[in-house]
């Protein structure tokens, strides 16, 4: 099962989350690290800089990135992570892959990412968020649990989610290029982050419920190198709450995340 830690604050999480990173990327003689956007990871990314990290030899992968937005827009993907990864960690940009969005190259993009991965020799440590419908990535409910990269629309109710980081829903785009589960499910470890409460329903479906597609985030309990990290109103819902206490609370000293 994955190792559930419940902390505080995301900072507190952040600094797990990159003393995690930081040991499994060591270990890699081609560090390969899966990188996430939106507002849960960035205190991991803060805490990276803070820890300094070294990352020179490195090579970053992103999830997923939108279909449609034009070059440069800041809330692509791209930018996005050039501003608040590489920019942050001092991770040189040149080194970050990211799904190619142009419409006039669509339907060869998920295997040629996927061939990217490949070459890389595969991602070490890949970075999670989830949605509050319990997707991960771009991998809405119903995406196969053996998914690779490819296109899909997202639902609304995710358009809604991310509409913060535009002018109205309108301007979010309709489709992405994301990593699929199959692929999220290669990495060597997977970091999933949740804070607040609206993710509580998410986290426990996925921790707690069934393995299912209409629950993408429950894929993580078929992987066997998991660790998730989740505030205190992200995890009201558990029902295993005071368990994942007590066993994270008496894990042996050479057990780190």
């Amino acid at each position: 099962m994955a190792e559930v830690v419940i902390v505080s604050t995301p900072a507190d999480a952040g600094r797990l989350a990159a003393e995690s990173i930081e040991r499994r990327l060591a270990e890699s003689e081609r560090p390969v690290l899966g990188v996430a956007t939106g507002s849960t990871p960035l205190a991991t990314y803060r805490a990276l800089a803070e820890r300094g990290t070294d990352l020179a030899g490195a090579t970053a992968f992103a999830l997923d990135e939108y279909v449609g937005l034009p070059d440069g827009h800041p809330e692509g993907y791209r930018a996005v992570l050039e501003r608040e990864f590489c920019e942050v960690t001092g991770f040189d940009s040149a080194n970050l892959h990211v799904p190619d969005s142009d419409p006039a190259r669509l339907e060869t993009a998920g295997p040629r990412y996927e061939a990217l991965i490949r070459e890389a020799g595969g991602v070490d440590v890949q970075i999670l968020g989830i949605g509050t419908d319990g997707h991960i990535g771009f991998n809405e409910p119903g995406s196969s649990l053996a998914s690779r990269t490819r296109v899909k629309t997202l639902a609304t109710q995710t358009r809604r989610d991310n509409a913060r980081f535009f002018d109205s829903i309108d301007d979010v785009p309709i489709h992405c290029v994301t990593q699929g589960l199959g692929t999220i499910r290669d990495a060597g470890h997977l970091i999933l982050l949740a804070f607040g409460p609206s993710k509580a329903n998410a986290i426990r479906s996925a921790l707690e419920g069934p393995v299912s597609s209409s629950v993408p985030a429950s894929l993580i309990q078929l992987h066997p190198s998991v660790t998730v990290l989740v505030d205190e109103a992200a995890a009201a819902k558990l029902e295993h709450a005071a368990y994942y206490r007590t066993a994270y609370a008496n894990k042996p000293a050479w057990q780190r995340l």
